[in-house]
Order: structure tokens, then C-alpha cells, then sequence
């Protein structure tokens, strides 16, 4: 079984074990960027708070796009029978750090390109500060996201994101009088919402296409005089859905109560006829995998950058995707040595 090499492993677990949530990520953005210096990277913060390092002066231009910060949640960070154990551990240190690694190693190898790594602040954040600001760069030739695809999978698109808040204010009320309570009209709401969404969901190819939809919070009050009643709502959106035409249904269903977007990302997707591809292909068989394709359900940066950039992009990182934002986080070392192997080859080959 493979084994990284023990700088890349104290890499992780120093990073791991810094803190780092959306918002907090000075710490852990200025350790990466001294580790990134000693590995020979022109390496500082951004105006956003991400950690960037260039290295290499070839000629194609590659960004590998990770993040730095995590969701909220301590766990005690220790390596046990080779996994390494870890708030950020799959989401998406591990990843961020096999970026680190391989981009080194590619270099050192004779890669004819100039990497560019990203530990992006504030993906796990609405807004995705760090993104937003690489987005604004001249497009690379090639990029890819740091995120937990597996060390044998690629992944080619996710769904977007509409983050939203109903809220609804009415006269108070005895509760024992007529008609409903704010309470009842929202999950009334709620329920239509729900209804629409099975009826645009009808004939959808898999879960992806389907849109995806969370009650996160729901909260009723009153001053005695008001009540009101708030519901904050998650969509995720496939790629190619009409967001607008989504949004006049919501505020139709919602009659006098406001709807306000807390922000939106659209869906986006890489075809498998993508020149990244073919070397992510026989990376992995030649480490001794059998790759596989996935499409992810949450969201990442790649729909930030996808968009605007529209240069060949994928996403890929060691970990299992179904450990993240999970109390029991953590990552399987030789996955991660095996993730540098293989994003060493594609940047190579690239």
C-alpha cells in the first residue's frame, strides 16, 4: 500500500489541525503560504484572504483550485492505523494539500507549465469570497478544483445553488381565533414549494437534474402587536435551469410575503470529451485504479470559475465525499498518497 512522503503527510496534518472556518482563515492561509514558499512557490495571501503560490514557468497555464476553509465542528485531529482524522481532513484540505504536493513534483519532474494553487477563504460561505476573486484572472489553460471526488473517481459537474428567506408579517392574533397563523401560512408555503418542485422534477435524468431542495431553518415570533414567521430555504440547481423563471414562480406562491435571495450560483458541468480526461484516465491506471465518473450533488467552485472561464475544467482530490461536514472526517493516507501520484502524472502529461 502506498505511503506519502513524510513532509507531505506533516503538510496535511499541520494544516488539518489549524482551524480554519469560512470567514477565520488567516491562520491556516499563512501557514500553507509558508509551506509553499519552502517547496520553492512564489507564495502570499490574495485581497481576499486565500492563500495563492505560483510555480513553474512553462507554458501552459494551470490553476488548481482549492479551498481553505471548513464548516464549523472540532474534532481531534490524530493519524490512527494510517487515516488521518480531522475537521477539513476530505473538505478539502486533503485535496488543497495533494495540490500542493503534486504541483512541486511536476515541476521537479520536467512539467513544461506554470501551476498556479488556490487554498481559496470562504467556499463553505454564500458568496464564495476566495473564487470570486480568481474568477476575475485571465482564464488558465487548464483547471481543476480540489474537492473529494475519491482517489480513482473524476468528477465533471455540480449543482448550483439558490440560497433564499421567506418571510411572512402579519396583525397578531388569539390563537384560538379565525383563520390560519403566520405558523401555518409558511409551512403552507413550504408545502406549495415542494409541490412545484415535484412537477419540474417530473422526467428528470437522475438526481442531478432534479432540483434539490432544504428547509434550513424556521423560526415564528411576535411583539405583541406583529407576528411574523421566517423560513430560510436551500435549492440546488442542475445546469441549464431558467433561475429567473424559478424565482416568479417562488414570489407567485409566496403572495404577500417577501422573498429575498440570500445568493445564487447556477449548475455547471464538463463533458467527458474534455482534454482533461484522458490523462486523469490513465493517471489512475497506472497507479492501479479503475476510474470512474461522478457528478456531485452539493456545489463547489467549479461553479464559480466554470462559467467565466470556460477552459477545460474538472474536479478531483482524495477523500469520500460522504465524510464531509461529518463528526467522523477523516482521510485514508494512502488515498492521499495515491491522489499525489495521480495529479502529479496529469500535470506532467498536461
Amino acid at each position: 500500500m502506498p505511503q506519502p512522503a513524510p513532509a507531505d503527510v506533516d503538510l496535511l496534518h499541520r494544516l488539518v489541525a489549524i482551524e480554519s472556518r469560512s470567514g477565520q482563515e488567516h491562520d491556516a492561509v499563512a501557514e500553507l503560504c509558508r509551506e509553499m514558499t519552502a517547496r520553492g512557490f512564489a507564495a502570499a495571501p490574495d485581497a481576499a484572504g486565500s492563500a495563492v503560490g505560483v510555480i513553474g514557468t512553462g507554458a501552459t497555464k494551470i490553476v488548481l483550485l482549492g479551498h481553505i476553509d471548513t464548516v464549523p465542528g472540532r474534532i481531534a485531529v490524530r493519524i490512527e492505523d494510517g487515516v488521518l482524522h480531522g475537521r477539513g481532513a476530505v473538505d478539502a484540505k486533503g485535496p488543497l494539500c495533494a495540490f500542493v504536493c503534486a504541483a512541486q513534483a511536476a515541476i521537479a519532474a520536467g512539467a513544461n507549465a506554470t501551476i498556479t494553487v488556490v487554498g481559496a477563504a470562504g467556499e463553505e460561505a454564500i458568496g464564495s469570497v476566495g473564487a470570486n476573486a480568481v474568477a476575475a484572472w485571465p482564464a488558465p489553460d487548464l483547471c481543476i478544483i480540489g474537492e473529494p471526488s475519491g482517489w480513482d473517481a473524476l468528477c465533471l459537474g455540480y449543482r448550483g445553488t439558490l440560497s433564499l428567506f421567506y418571510r411572512l408579517r402579519r396583525p397578531a392574533r388569539h390563537s384560538a381565533g379565525p383563520g390560519e397563523s403566520v405558523a401555518e401560512e409558511a409551512i403552507a408555503f413550504w408545502n406549495a414549494l415542494r409541490a412545484e418542485l415535484d412537477v419540474r422534477n417530473q422526467g428528470a435524468a437522475g438526481s442531478f437534474q432534479r432540483i434539490g431542495h432544504a428547509l434550513r431553518a424556521f423560526n415564528t415570533g411576535g411583539d405583541g402587536l406583529h407576528d411574523h414567521a421566517t423560513l430560510s430555504i436551500g435549492l440546488r440547481l442542475p445546469p441549464g435551469l431558467d433561475v429567473e423563471a424559478v424565482l416568479i414562480r417562488l414570489h407567485d406562491l409566496a403572495g404577500d410575503a417577501t422573498i429575498t435571495v440570500d445568493g445564487c450560483q447556477e449548475g455547471y458541468r464538463s463533458a467527458k470529451q474534455s482534454p482533461l480526461v484522458p490523462p486523469f484516465l490513465r493517471a489512475i491506471r497506472a497507479a492501479g485504479g479503475a476510474p470512474r465518473f461522478t457528478l456531485k450533488l452539493g456545489t463547489s467552485d467549479m461553479t464559480v470559475v466554470g462559467p467565466v472561464w470556460r477552459c477545460p475544467i474538472v474536479a478531483y482530490g482524495p477523500g469520500d465525499a460522504a465524510l464531509d461536514h461529518t463528526p467522523d472526517e477523516r482521510i485514508v493516507l494512502a488515498d492521499y498518497a495515491r491522489a499525489i501520484r495521480v495529479l502529479t502524472d496529469v500535470l506532467v502529461a498536461s
